[in-house]
């Protein structure tokens, strides 16, 4: 008989929040839990759940902001995406696309609906992790990532039950193109009508999913739209089973970074001195200019 990895915690956050005018967002952690050292390297989710935006002639979005010490992953669904930063680099992303910045040592930027998008309205709906950089590459390089859909791995499950697109890491042998900084399992599951999966991910992972479309089963605890799921650090088989017309998961797993872990603002360092140092140069235009 399976064993099958033993669920921590799941739960659900109704309350949401405007950033900026562009997302309208539940934060499932860290102000839904507080999970910045139990959830390394993971720092912070924000869920844009699906949300119809009117067209609108006036540009909806975050303006400049400073980041250190972690990289911003924003993953579109629906709607399309458009980024700005201080250290050049500029794209767009559209439904199935994924944009991954690295800020390490200091950047400068701002995301916005893509004026296209912005011009028709129509339903928009994202996800944004933080992930927090190792200690050693704290302060490395800025750089940025743009993942087409199409250059993701993809694995078709039997008797069309669905499909898995893998962003970065790999499963069942497959692998997907974003590179990161410690080893990252992160993928989107499909599931058809009666679809259903069995997921094994390294024990010693810190391992959720979010439920972003339809009713599930989840090793034998049910689980409904939004809901958060947080499984324990144990070897275990983790089954899943559609019970809905169709479903959307997001799974996110990565090896514990086992670091000191302190966020203020946008900045997740391993120090409160790093912390303090991050602000003072953000004051003092260490990060560079805004006007881009």
């Amino acid at each position: 008989m399976d064993i099958l990895r033993p669920i921590e915690d799941k739960y659900s956050i109704e309350k949401e929040h405007w950033v900026g005018t562009a997302f309208r967002v539940k934060n499932y952690f860290p102000e839904g839990k507080n999970l910045l050292d139990r959830f390394s390297p993971f720092a912070l989710m924000d869920y844009n759940a699906p949300r119809e935006f009117p067209p609108s002639k006036s540009a909806r979005g975050i303006g400049p902001h400073p980041h250190r010490g972690i990289e911003t992953v924003t993953l579109a669904f629906q709607g399309s995406v458009e980024h700005h930063d201080n250290a050049g680099h500029h794209g767009i992303i559209y439904p199935g696309d994924v944009q991954w910045m690295t800020a390490g040592k200091g950047i400068m930027h701002k995301e916005y609906h893509e004026k296209g998008f912005q011009k028709t309205g129509g339903i928009f709906h994202v996800v944004q992790l933080w992930i927090s950089l190792p200690k050693k590459d704290k302060f490395t390089e800025p750089r940025y990532q743009d993942i087409r859909n199409e250059n993701m791995g993809k694995i078709r499950l039997e008797n069309g039950m669905g499909e898995i697109t893998v962003i970065s890491g790999e499963v069942i042998d497959t692998k997907g193109p974003a590179l990161t900084f410690s080893p990252i399992n992160l993928y989107v599951v499909n599931l058809q009508s009666q679809g259903k999966i069995t997921l094994e991910e390294p024990g010693n992972y810190n391992t959720g999913i979010l439920i972003m479309k339809g009713n599930i089963e989840v090793n034998n605890t049910s689980c409904v739209e939004n809901d958060f799921v947080l499984f324990e650090n144990r070897e275990g088989k983790i089954k899943i089973n559609n019970a809905s017309k169709d479903t959307k998961i997001l799974v996110l797993s990565g090896e514990p970074l086992n670091e000191p872990a302190l966020a203020a603002g946008p900045f997740v360092m391993n120090t409160k001195e790093e912390l303090r140092q991050a602000a003072e140069d953000y004051r003092n235009g260490v990060f560079g200019t805004d006007n881009f």
